[in-house]
């Protein structure tokens, strides 16, 4: 069988999605794929505007949008575009429930939640602020009453509160508890194994574009735990700029449930010079990796994060990282989430790359150069591209060796 005629029967199994007012309803088959995103503003703004719009939605589009340099630009626009990435029906909201404060997670959330202040802007009047701590507990309580099987960590609530100033209590909940579900399942268990697992991928990934600097963080025994606030709170914790926070949860969003780890790596690698040219002893390495600068450049670090994805997706890591896909509940429950939404993020990336779509600018940025794809990485990208990582994976990859 030809690649064009596998390729038409494959589109002619995504068409067909019934329609749901409020709902996403579409990975976005509107021809959009390929065009150039704009590249400015006010251009860039209508695009995201039309794609939301759109009927049914533009995800596609969407999702290149969020990724492209500058990501969803601002938070009106944001309120509109990040239900609609996870695919929340924004009329059908669960209610509050009436039990909340007998949760056994109760006390500890409110602990937290009152040593949040850093997190809500200074100039904000002390009655405005407490009103949206009482909101982010009922927030983090309605999600953990609704998935008993959930069991909250401390840095749940550092996501949280950025999704209750950008949309507002009962968006920052819908949104959440898709998230719960998919993205941070992981870290939600009982027990840090599975947390423990991810981190398990930012060595691999490291020494693939950076082979001298994984050896040098391996012999300084400094591990992965540096990353580890990076990855729980998605960065929410460790950066100061609510713009930087916001501009990574769109990236965060239009992508993978692993992208929080690989621009865990992109950072390392961007700052291989400066561990580089510390003693190789853990304290003097873990107290270099665990500073963040205030400078960090953003957009290069998102575009180099999304590259690495597609070089070195999870399914080439996995072996080397200790790791099965379905120990990590996060990676094998994201394909109920593309099933559910039609979505493939991972698409968005591979389309991007290709046709240099939004890509930031490297001028004087430092960087490390990824080494040229191989055969045999290109079709495990395709693979990570075409299929989540769970059941589906052997019949793909039997489609992808016929492909090449």
């Amino acid at each position: 069988m030809s690649l064009s005629s596998k390729k038409g029967k494959i589109r002619g199994k995504k068409k067909g999605l019934s329609k749901r007012k409020g709902s996403t309803g579409s990975s976005g088959s509107h021809g959009s794929a390929d065009l150039k995103i704009p590249t400015d503003k006010k251009h860039k703004a209508k695009a995201i505007q039309e794609a939301i719009r759109s009927d049914p939605p533009d995800i596609a589009n969407l999702r290149r949008l969020a990724i492209s340099d500058g990501g969803l630009l601002r938070d009106d626009l944001r309120r509109k575009a990040w239900p609609k990435l996870m695919n929340v029906n924004v009329f059908e909201i669960p209610p509050k429930p009436a039990n909340i404060k007998a949760h056994r997670d109760y006390r500890q959330v409110v602990l937290d939640v009152e040593r949040s202040m850093r997190r809500f802007p200074t100039n904000m009047k002390e009655e405005q602020r407490l009103r949206l701590q009482d909101q982010l507990v009922d927030i983090i309580l309605r999600v953990l009453v609704r998935h008993p099987e959930l069991h909250y960590y401390q840095g749940y609530h550092d996501i949280c509160v950025t999704f209750l100033l950008v949309v507002g209590e009962d968006l920052a909940f819908a949104i959440m508890d898709k998230l719960s579900e998919y993205h941070l399942r992981d870290f939600m268990d009982e027990s840090m194994d599975r947390t423990r697992h991810i981190l398990g991928y930012l060595m691999p990934i490291v020494g693939k574009a950076h082979p001298e600097l994984r050896e040098f963080l391996e012999r300084s025994d400094v591990g992965t735990i540096f990353a580890l606030s990076w990855l729980i709170t998605w960065y929410g914790h460790v950066l100061t700029d609510i713009r930087h926070i916001v501009r990574l949860y769109d990236f965060f969003l239009a992508c993978h449930p692993l992208m929080p780890i690989y621009l865990a790596a992109q950072i390392v690698l961007y700052r291989s010079e400066d561990i580089l040219r510390v003693d190789c002893e853990m304290t003097m390495v873990h107290h270099t990796l665990s500073r963040l600068p205030e400078d960090l450049p953003f957009e290069h670090l998102v575009s180099r994060a999304g590259d690495l994805f597609i070089q070195y997706p999870p399914s080439m890591l996995a072996k080397e990282a200790e790791l099965e896909f379905l120990s990590s509940t996060t990676i094998s429950c994201y394909e109920d989430f593309e099933m559910a939404t039609n979505q493939k993020p991972d698409t968005v990336l591979r389309r991007r790359r290709r046709f240099g779509n939004g890509t930031a600018q490297n001028g004087d940025v430092k960087t490390v150069q990824l080494r040229k794809p191989t055969n045999l990485a290109l079709k495990f990208a395709v693979w990570a591209i075409s299929a989540s990582l769970g059941a589906a994976a052997l019949a793909v990859v039997n489609v992808v060796n016929e492909w090449f």
